[in-house]
C-alpha cells in the first residue's frame, strides 16, 4: 500500500533540492533529469502494485485503493 501521509524529514529543503536539481538545464534535460529520478525512485521501491497506484493518483485519478 502507498504511504500518502507525511513523511520526509524537512519537506522544505527536499523540494528546495528537487527544483535545484533541474536549475540550469533546458527543458528536455530537466524533464530527463525529472524521468530518471522516478525511475530510479521506481526501481527502489520495487513494488508493481504500489507503483501503480502512485501513478493513478499523480495522474488525479479517482483515488486509489
Amino acid at each position: 500500500m502507498l504511504n500518502t501521509e507525511p513523511n520526509i524529514p524537512d519537506p522544505d529543503g527536499f523540494y528546495e533540492q528537487l527544483v535545484a536539481m533541474t536549475q540550469g538545464l533546458d527543458e528536455h534535460r530537466a524533464r530527463l533529469a525529472t524521468a530518471k529520478l522516478a525511475l530510479l525512485l521506481a526501481n527502489h521501491i520495487g513494488d508493481r502494485a504500489v507503483l501503480a497506484e502512485a501513478m493513478r493518483l499523480a495522474r488525479g485519478d479517482a483515488e486509489a485503493g
